[in-house]
């Protein structure tokens, strides 16, 4: 066997593959006298048909299964040889087998890009200095207690005002023709909380429980509703009910009925703030880590391999979707594109790819791995977060055969890691690292 390697892109390889004719002959021999032992043919005793006949009845055959035989025998050594491994399963193109002809067929295969990495430890990277105010902590007490409001009935006789809840029927049109899934009932909306449109909640403020109105909204171009965007649309409204939050009295019972860790309402403040400090801090470090291996990236131009940027792509479109399924919609009901979405997606998967090749160059330079007690800290960590026990959380990637890439992903955060652990870190207000930093993709760091 004979392996050689030609450049089509500095990801995609061709190999291409020759296996000699002698080879060729003594494979084709022993299959037909495999064959012979078995084949049933009109008028021969079984092993006794000549070889003419066999051939006249299984040789297209015969030497396509060879073929198919050769390729999957001959690819994984060829490989090997010539250093060359394919990020997927390469695209097979065979030649004709016949006898007394050596055998050729050629893999094409995409492959991780060779790239230099240089200067990548030391590098100077600003960090914010994690804050919290005593504003975002009544901000959220606040939050909590809405959560816990109830919806009461408006009783007065009068319109909607700002902060009311309207339950409204409502029906969309375009050019006097229904629009198909823009339409519902009973369907509660905070007027001014602008979670729709701000002109269309405009246009419920002083309707009344019962009243009906109709009136038009123009949908800027990146709405995020698909099937309003860009769009002059008529509303036909009607006002089913009209409700207020009747919120709960902020003061310690309110506290001790949300648990009993809390005795008073400080003991509620504290537990928020708490909270939010390692939510601030848990924020700072992974931005930390964007923005150093955004330096990292900038140094560095490689092309990437499709095949990886598809299966990012493929990933990030699976997330949405499935987040909209647990929210109780899909993609059709969000109004979303699937190319569209694919289209605006596409640069952070393939900063994802590059950041993912980036950071497995570094561990294999600096010999950084995952090794089995590490991997199984990994999954009482998940465990941890997802309050299940790790063995089932454990079972559940391997029958997912998703064991890899979950130690794949503990290795580019440990990679994260090491790369932080040597750089010149400068802590700054949050006001001057936002000042100065230029506006950039997100980097994709998990």
């Amino acid at each position: 066997m004979k392996a050689t390697v030609e450049d089509i892109t500095g990801v995609k390889k061709r190999l291409i593959v020759e296996i000699d004719s002698s080879e060729i002959d003594q494979r084709i021999n022993e299959a037909y006298r495999t064959l012979a032992k078995r084949a049933k043919i009109p008028g021969f005793r079984p092993g006794k048909a000549p070889r003419k006949i066999l051939e006249s009845y299984y040789g297209p055959q015969l030497l396509e299964d060879l073929a198919r035989d050769l390729v999957t025998e001959t690819l994984p050594a060829a490989v090997q040889e010539t250093e060359t491994f394919p990020l997927s399963y390469p695209v097979i193109e065979k030649g004709n087998l016949k006898a007394g002809c050596e055998f050729r067929y050629t893999a094409v295969m995409e492959v991780k890009p060779q790239f230099e990495l240089k200067d990548y430890m030391g590098l100077e990277v600003e960090k914010e200095i994690p804050r919290v105010t005593d504003e975002e902590v009544s901000k959220y007490l606040e939050e909590i207690r809405t959560a816990h409001g109830n919806l009461m009935p408006v009783e007065e006789d009068r319109g909607i005002r700002e902060g009311d809840f309207a339950v409204i029927d409502y029906k969309a049109f375009e050019g006097g023709a229904p629009l198909e899934d823009v339409k519902a009932e009973n369907f509660p909306l905070e007027v001014g909380s602008h979670k729709f449109h701000p002109d269309f909640e405009r246009q419920l403020l002083g309707l009344k429980k019962g009243e009906e109105a109709r009136f038009t909204v123009s949908f800027e171009e990146d709405f995020f509703h698909q099937k309003l965007a860009g769009k002059t649309v008529e509303f036909q409204v009607r006002v089913a009910d009209i409700k207020l939050v009747e919120l709960p009295d902020l003061n310690d019972e309110f506290a001790k009925n949300l648990g009993s860790e809390f005795q008073s309402l400080d003991d509620l403040r504290e537990k928020i703030r708490e909270d939010l400090e390692a939510r601030e801090k848990k924020r700072v470090e992974q931005e930390l880590k964007t923005r150093l291996l955004g330096k990292i990236s900038a140094t560095v131009d490689f092309e990437l391999p499709e095949s990886l940027v598809e299966s990012e792509l493929n990933r990030a479109v699976e997330n949405v979707r499935q987040n909209l399924i647990r929210s109780g919609s899909d993609l059709e009901k969000a109004g979303i594109s699937v190319q569209k979405m694919r289209d605006d997606l596409r640069p952070a998967s393939e900063q994802r790819v590059k950041n993912m090749l980036i950071l497995g160059e570094i561990a294999r330079q600096n010999d950084i791995t995952i090794g089995e007690e590490e991997l199984n800290e990994g999954f009482r960590d998940l465990a941890v977060n997802l309050g299940q026990d790790p063995q089932v959380v454990r079972r559940y990637y391997e029958a997912n055969q998703a064991v890899e890439s979950f130690r794949e992903r503990l290795l580019e955060e440990k990679t994260l890691n090491y790369l932080v652990s040597g750089a010149k870190i400068i802590e700054v207000e949050a006001e001057k690292l936002k000042s100065s930093e230029p506006e950039e993709v997100q980097m994709g760091v998990k």
